[in-house]
């Protein structure tokens, strides 16, 4: 798949077939996905593959703050990707001192590069995903069960698609790019 093609065809997918998805496949993925870049080459996301149906109904049921979209999303997929960040890393120095103003913004930063590097590595190999941003997080590193010093930076269901979604209107160049 060319690059542009994946990035203008990747589409958010809430709903999913019931076909399996192995964790050998999720391995792949995260082997593409870990060549996104990071703070310094911190290297600071982490992937935790819930397939335990128990653990992603507790997730989908008691730690997305109620909303519907959300619990319908985990439910419906075969597979949910938790995007960890390990916390006051990306935009640190080794001691522990903010590298810049923007604070924990890095790690924020990094993770959406590693979501949407994942999301597209999923894409290539003919999976479906939804980057999620609603939900308790504490609760879900309770429900998880989610290593001490870790953050959950976002929840991406994942499976085979089972709807083709259009693409939303986009603004035009024009309304994005500033020149001066």
């Amino acid at each position: 798949m060319e690059l542009i093609e994946g990035i203008k065809g990747r589409r958010s997918i809430r709903k999913f077939t019931d076909q399996e998805v192995t964790r050998e496949l999720i391995e792949e993925i995260v082997e593409t996905a870990r060549f996104a870049p990071s703070w310094k080459n911190s290297q600071s996301v982490r992937y935790m593959l819930i397939l335990d149906k128990e653990i992603k109904d507790k997730i989908a049921n008691e730690c997305v703050m109620d909303f519907e979209w959300n619990t319908k999303s985990i439910n419906n997929a075969p597979a949910l990707v938790l995007l960890l960040t390990v916390d006051k890393r990306a935009g640190y120095e080794r001691d522990g001192s903010e590298s810049t103003s923007k604070g924990e913004h890095w790690q924020s930063f990094d993770a959406g590069i590693a979501s949407e590097a994942f999301s597209l590595a999923a894409y290539a190999k003919g999976l479906g995903s939804v980057i999620l941003g609603i939900y308790d997080e504490a609760k879900v590193i309770e429900a998880a069960g989610v290593p001490e010093g870790q953050k959950v930076s976002a929840l991406i269901p994942v499976g085979y698609p089972a709807e083709e979604p259009q693409a939303p209107k986009r603004k035009e160049v024009a309304d994005l790019l500033t020149v001066k």
